[in-house]
């Protein structure tokens, strides 16, 4: 196993907890408005997808989107500012929580609206086989997204004109408050992908590996033959839909079960396991993770508001 690569994987989704977690803090004060969606819980998805992405590759994300765009980034000061609506955040301090966004490093969002983004990333996906450039577009989404009419339009779209675009649908098991069995008439929602057609595969979303290693053979496909591919990772979020989301509809017992398969937690087990770091060494990891995101927090505290005299800017293309 390439330790380094491990190491950066392990680095990368304890960011993202602290960051989702110092996020929860900063709202809880009243620093944050809106909406915020934490990801705790799922972060092996995003990290593991995204590792296996090329730079030019692009990222297309939904509003739970803070470790899609951490993991393509590594800007915790530019997300956390954007959370606190400032001027130095991403998107200028105009987006929020749910609108993140880089397009020097094509990351496409953060949407906020359900299922409204599949077909966005299959038309970026479009542009790139329009323009005979090799790039693939990756589109993550929710298992409600699944029930969308826009979500089938993306799809028939991507299978009808074949277009490099990989879906990853982060089921993790709720649909906000309302469980899978109780809003999907199958069992998995990679079913759906047949009717398209395109090829599919279920993947372990708690295995940052796992994850990366059917990532890369999907985008390899995807650029080597301009052809879409749907992933479905099995995941769970540790928190509410939201932060306003108490989570009441689920059991202790079921939380504690799927806390169990801590994605974190199962990666650190098998760098102890090959002897590539000791828990000394992958705490003072964790360590560092806390202190990029404690700079993060104090940079958007710090941080100037968006200047009154710059409402009108980016409002038109």
């Amino acid at each position: 196993m390439d330790a380094t690569l491990l190491l950066d994987l392990y680095r990368q989704m304890c960011l993202s907890r602290r960051f989702e977690e110092a996020a929860a803090k900063a709202y809880s004060q009243g620093k944050v408005s809106g909406f915020l969606h934490l990801y705790i819980g799922q972060e092996a998805v995003a990290v593991g997808a995204i590792s296996a992405a090329e730079p030019t590759d692009y990222i297309v994300a939904t509003y739970r989107e803070h470790a899609h765009y951490l993991a393509r980034t590594g800007d915790a000061r530019g997300a956390m500012a954007e959370l606190f609506g400032r001027a130095t955040g991403c998107s200028g301090g105009r987006g929020g929580s749910m609108h993140l966004f880089d397009a020097a490093r094509r990351f496409f969002g953060g949407w906020a609206i359900v299922g409204g983004h599949v077909p966005i990333a299959a038309g970026v996906a479009f542009g790139s086989k329009y323009r005979g450039e090799q790039d693939v577009t990756l589109c993550f989404f929710g298992d409600g997204t699944a029930n969308m009419g826009a979500f089938h339009e993306g799809l028939a779209l991507a299978g009808l004109w074949k277009l490099p675009v990989v879906f990853i649908c982060e089921n993790n098991q709720y649909a906000m408050g309302t469980p899978l069995y109780r809003t999907l008439s199958v069992e998995d929602v990679a079913v759906r992908a047949r009717g398209y057609p395109m090829e599919a595969e279920i993947v372990n979303g708690d295995d940052v590996l796992e994850m990366r290693e059917a990532t890369r053979h999907a985008i390899s496909r995807a650029r080597k033959d301009n052809l879409p591919f749907f992933l479905e990772a099995k995941t769970y979020r540790f928190r509410g839909h939201s932060v306003a989301d108490p989570a009441k509809y689920r059991t202790k017992e079921e939380v504690q079960k799927w806390m169990e398969r801590d994605p974190i937690g199962v990666l650190a087990g098998r760098i102890r396991t090959l002897g590539i770091a000791t828990d000394g060494q992958l705490n003072a990891v964790d360590d560092e993770a806390k202190a990029q995101v404690q700079d993060a927090v104090r940079f958007a505290e710090e941080s100037p508001a968006p200047a009154p005299e710059s409402v009108e800017d980016h409002v038109y293309a």
